[in-house]
Parts: structure tokens; sequence; C-alpha cells
């Protein structure tokens, strides 16, 4: 039976040490692919407020394009009240041909285009001839017009309103741009965080699986310890059983011993010193 017992403990020592080094094993996977998940975590986190801030500063300009889009439109409309007059005395003076207001509404579309779209080289090509035609026809209309006083004072009037209108345009496409570029980098950079955060979620998977399979041969070796513990517990019940076994042995052979000398010693034998110290083991003196 001991054999058998220390035999098993033997087993039970090999298999703890395997599912120890494996629990081991398991733990540092986990504990790595926890640091990655976190690092990944951060990073996503980094680029949300990197994209917010995009968000910001697009939303910002936008506002820069609305206020100015309003002061445009405001300074156009005073200058289309001026174009008005200079049609109505046009018309009076039998001025034939596209009025300069159209003329400049036409230049100003295109100019627009060729500012805030993306054209073929063949495409800007032509929008700029048809622009270059059309401030030719605008030149021999101011022309025309200047001849007279009255249409030549409201021309200008309203050149010089148009040029201010012109001046918040311009203010307003070099916002528009921004709040297009702006735009265009928060998207690109949300993408990027929801790319780094599925892969944090991969992470995090795999560290549960991992955690759970350290989990589970971490309650295999507290079995097989706690299994070791009890044998050595019955193994300590078993030596004590045979060494009380052996005592009363002991004890048997010493009452034996007496006995035959305590007869010696009735029947007038000397005794030794040695005999009577068993005697008095025995309890017989």
């Amino acid at each position: 039976m001991m054999k058998e017992l220390n035999t098993k403990k033997q087993d039970l020592k090999s298999a703890s040490e395997e599912y120890k080094e494996k629990r081991n094993a398991l733990n540092a996977e986990a504990s790595t692919l926890a640091a990655k998940r976190n690092d990944l975590n951060k990073s996503t986190k980094e680029l949300i407020n990197e994209a917010q801030e995009y968000k910001k500063l697009r939303d910002e300009n936008n506002e820069q394009v609305k206020e100015n889009k309003a002061k445009r439109d405001e300074i156009n409309a005073k200058a289309n009240e001026v174009f008005a007059k200079v049609d109505a005395l046009r018309a009076a003076s039998n001025l034939t041909g596209p009025s300069i207001k159209d003329i400049r509404k036409e230049i100003d579309r295109l100019e627009f285009t060729q500012q805030t779209e993306v054209l073929t080289p063949a495409k800007e090509k032509d929008l700029v001839s048809k622009i270059t035609e059309l401030q030719k026809q605008y030149v021999v209309k101011k022309d025309q017009l200047e001849s007279n006083t009255e249409l030549k004072n409201l021309l200008d009037e309203a050149q010089a309103i148009r040029d201010e209108a012109s001046e918040f345009h311009n203010v307003l496409s070099e916002y528009a741009q921004k709040a297009q570029e702006y735009h265009d980098k928060m998207i690109s950079t949300f993408k990027e965080a929801d790319k780094m955060r599925a892969e944090s979620d991969a992470a995090h998977k795999q560290f549960v699986e991992f955690q759970e399979k350290a989990d589970e041969q971490h309650k295999l070796f507290i079995s097989a310890q706690k299994e070791i513990r009890d044998i050595d517990k019955e193994v300590r019940k078993m030596r004590k059983g045979e060494t009380d076994g052996k005592k009363v042995a002991s004890m048997e052979d010493v009452r034996k011993d007496a006995a035959e000398l305590f007869e010696k010693f009735k029947s007038g034998e000397k005794l030794t010193t040695e005999n009577l110290m068993t005697l008095q083991k025995s309890g017989m003196l």
C-alpha cells in the first residue's frame, strides 16, 4: 500500500509541475495580449481625439464660410440694385447685347468653378478661354457705357461694390477649402481608429481565451497539490501505526523476559543490574 501511494504521489508531482508550467506559459501569453490590447486602446483613443480636433476645426471653418457668405450675399444684393439701374439706363440708351451685369456674373461663376472644382487639363483650358472671351466682352461693354457719364458713374459704383463682394467670396473659398481638408482628415482618422479598435477587440478576445485556459491549468494544479497533501497525511498515519505496533511488540518481549527473571529471583538466583532494570521496566518490582 505504501509503495502504491508513493508511486501515485510521484505521478501527481510530475503532473502538477506540468500544469504549473502550462499555466505560467498561458498567463505570460495572456499578459502579452493584454499589453497589446491596452496599447491599441490607447492609440485608438488618441486617434479619436485627433479626429475630434479635426471636426472642431472643420466646423470652425464652416462657420467662417457661413459668415463670409452672408456678407458677400448682402453686398452682392447692393451691387444688383446698382446694376438694375445700369440696365434701366442702358435700355433707355438703346444699348444692345447682354448686360454688363450678366457678363460679370458669368465671369464670376466660371472663375468660382475654376477655383473650387478639379478639372482635366482640356476642360480647364476651355474654361480659361471662355473667361478670357467674356472679359473682352466686359471691356467692350464697359467702354460703351463709359461714354455716358451717368452710366459710367453707376458702373463704377456697381463694380466697386462687386469687388468688395469678391473679397468676401475669396475669403469664404479659402475657408471652404480648409473645411474640406479638415473633413477629409477627420474621416480618414476615424476610419483608422475603427480599424485599430477592431484589432484591440481581437487582442482582447485572444486574451480572454488564454486567461481561461490558464485558469483551467491552475485548477488542475491546485487539485493535484491537494491530492499530494492527502497522500502525505495517509502516509503519516500509516507510519504512526507501524511505530505504535512496534512499541507494543517490544513491551510484550520485555514482559516475557521479566516473567522469567522474576521466577529466577523468587527461586533465590542472583540477578544482574541489567536483569533488575528489566524487572523494573516491566513493573514487576
